[in-house]
């Protein structure tokens, strides 16, 4: 997975950390939207309002997550940033690992 070079090792957990946030953030849009047509769901069938209000806190939990998770992704994009400019050595600036961060700081811009 990650080189064996220790200077490219800060900046691989890091995009790592950043990868997974992303991938949170995404997973709790969608389960948004899936908690949503259950309710509406639910509603339709004429469901007691006990089981529709569980689904409801767990909706809201859901949508309480997604702000988590965009600061967690920013939190997660300057510390991978700043470890990016610091590195100097010019054979890691050509490693398919840094190759990787920097792309994976263009998809979170």
């Amino acid at each position: 997975m990650a080189s064996k070079d220790p200077k490219l090792r800060p900046m691989t957990i890091q995009a790592g950390v950043l990868k997974r946030c992303s991938k949170e953030k995404v997973m709790y849009e969608k389960e948004v939207e899936t908690q949503e047509a259950r309710i509406v769901k639910l509603k339709e069938e004429g469901k007691d309002e006990y089981t529709i209000r569980k689904q409801e806190e767990v909706l809201a939990e859901s949508r309480m997550m997604i702000p988590d998770c965009q600061k967690r992704i920013k939190r997660a994009y300057t510390e991978l940033k700043n470890l990016m400019d610091m590195l100097t050595d010019p054979e890691v600036l050509e490693s398919k690992e840094y190759k990787d961060a920097q792309e994976l700081l263009k998809a979170n811009e």
